[in-house]
């Protein structure tokens, strides 16, 4: 065994002691390439981020120049946080940083502008800018609806718009509105009864407000299911037009909610253009809006447009609805709140509602009565002034829009034009967070020989065309309020902050306890 084995191992050769044994041994190169083309891949991906991120922030500061806003933006969504829960104290920050400032939200290039020069020059310039209300605006109204068009489109609708806001109009409007807000104030006070605790009026006012104007545009010609399917599908609409908005149209979104809500609601209203159109050809008075647009196209002066379709009048019907719902209902919230935290204005309300009523608190209102109240017409809107429903409107620059001397908005900017800050202005109203309603009263104030600060209703060629019918019916629901029922306002730490959804609200929804008033 000993000289088997010495004669075995005299037969291996030995290992040279200069080779390491393995690195003879061959190494598949598969994990060497992989980590390679992994690193290569890497380092591909992070210089192309990084190659994006600085022409993101290039591109902002380009357009941006000498600006006040943030220096830099934040990569991808810009100002998207801070805008998905807005505060007044954010507004004004960025208001007062200049007259014109920048920021960026989801790479879409802002202007705001603060100053009344400014904002009227955006307001008054159709060539330049047109307005996107928000980003998601034209997917819930859709991009053909009247209120996006320019030129002698947008004029074609307004020749027989304006039409719907005569006095002739008004007169029909005004016995439909005052019908309906008793039958809801007497729901108010036997509730009321039921609960005494203070409720909040946020739902109650805008329930009111979407019933009356269902009943102003559309008459009977919408079922009483078919208004009330409106009334609970269109808080999402309202919801999905806030100033920011997750942007696409993905299920469980505002926006995908508020399209549903859009077509359920366009459905209602396509069927009521068209049994307007087949009662007023069988010879029936208008008794509502889309009665009196068939029947003015059927005038014998009349030379503007006669084919809009069922579409097109639902269509201009939805975003009067959307103006109703929105800005009414925070000028309708705003007006109670103010009318009980000022009971002398109250006073003053009620002492002007018994002399033109004559003491009769059942008499329907008119158009007649209104023109003698005039204490009630300057408080409404003082109050607007105080409180406005919109503090700003988002405009969408069409080309490159020399806005002052020194800058230019790039095209496709958005640029907003800010009303809050012309309606504060302490020279045009001394004491201008006073609700003070005397001061509309006066031919020579100052408020009434600078109209151009008042832009509660905007100004130019998209100015408000329901000024007249929004002032009319905050009038009579407050008016009609006084003489029926008391209110306390029950105020909270919330009540004098704001909640901005698409128009400005109470932060506690304006909880307020009635009670019916006795009768003179």
């Amino acid at each position: 065994m000993a000289s088997l084995l010495r004669h075995y191992s005299s037969s291996v050769p030995k290992p040279s002691s200069t080779l390491n044994p393995l690195v003879d041994i061959p190494i598949p190169s598969f994990f060497t390439s992989t980590t390679s083309k992994q690193a290569s891949w890497l380092y591909t991906t992070l210089a192309l981020v990084a190659a994006l991120l600085v022409l993101e922030q290039s591109v902002y500061r380009y357009k941006k120049k000498h600006l006040p806003g943030a220096r830099w933006t934040i990569p991808l969504i810009g100002k998207f946080a801070d805008s998905m829960k807005p505060t007044m104290e954010g507004y004004m920050a960025q208001w007062n940083s200049g007259a014109l400032s920048a920021i960026s939200v989801f790479n879409i290039f802002i202007v705001m502008a603060s100053s009344n020069e400014y904002s009227r020059r955006i307001l008054n310039s159709p060539n330049h800018a047109e307005p996107c209300l928000v980003h998601s605006a034209k997917q819930i109204l859709m991009p053909d609806n009247w209120v996006f068009l320019n030129g002698r489109s947008h004029v074609e609708y307004r020749k027989i718009l304006n039409a719907l806001f005569t006095r002739k109009a008004l007169s029909i409007y005004i016995g439909i509105q005052d019908a309906i807000t008793r039958k809801h104030l007497n729901e108010w006070l036997a509730n009321a009864a039921k609960d005494p605790s203070p409720q909040s009026i946020m739902m109650t006012a805008r329930n009111l407000n979407m019933h009356a104007s269902l009943r102003v545009f559309c008459g009977n010609h919408i079922p009483e299911h078919g208004a009330v399917e409106i009334s609970e599908k269109y808080w999402d609409i309202t919801q999905a037009l806030e100033l920011v908005n997750f942007p696409l149209a993905i299920p469980g979104t505002k926006v995908y909610r508020a399209i549903k809500a859009r077509k359920v609601a366009s459905k209602w209203l396509e069927l009521a253009a068209a049994r307007a159109k087949v009662a007023i050809a069988e010879g029936a008075e208008p008794e509502c809006m889309l009665d009196e647009w068939v029947k003015e196209m059927q005038a014998p002066g009349y030379k503007g447009r006669k084919d809009f379709s069922d579409r097109e009048m639902a269509m201009v019907v939805f975003s009067f609805l959307f103006a109703s719902q929105d800005a009414m209902s925070s000028g309708l919230i705003y007006g109670f709140q103010h009318l009980a935290d000022h009971p002398d204005i109250l006073a003053k309300i009620r002492e002007e509602q018994y002399r033109v009523r004559v003491n009769d608190v059942d008499k329907p209102m008119t158009l007649e009565m209104l023109e003698e109240m005039p204490y009630l017409k300057a408080f409404v809107k003082e109050s607007m002034r105080v409180k406005p429903p919109v503090t700003m409107v988002p405009y969408k620059t069409t080309k490159a829009f020399p806005i002052s001397p020194d800058y230019t908005v790039p095209v496709n900017s958005m640029v907003i034009p800010s009303f809050y800050n012309s309606l504060h202005d302490p020279e045009v109203y001394p004491d201008h967070d006073k609700l003070l309603p005397e001061r509309w009263l006066d031919a020579k104030s100052s408020a009434n020989t600078n109209p151009k600060n008042y832009l509660v209703f905007g100004s130019g060629p998209h100015k408000c065309i329901g000024i007249e019918y929004a002032q009319m019916n905050m009038a009579l629901v407050l008016a009609t309020a006084s003489v029926l029922a008391d209110w306390e306002h029950h105020i909270t730490p919330e009540s004098d902050k704001v909640q901005i959804i698409a128009t400005l609200f109470p932060k506690d929804g304006c909880l307020l306890k009635f009670t019916p008033r006795p009768r003179p």
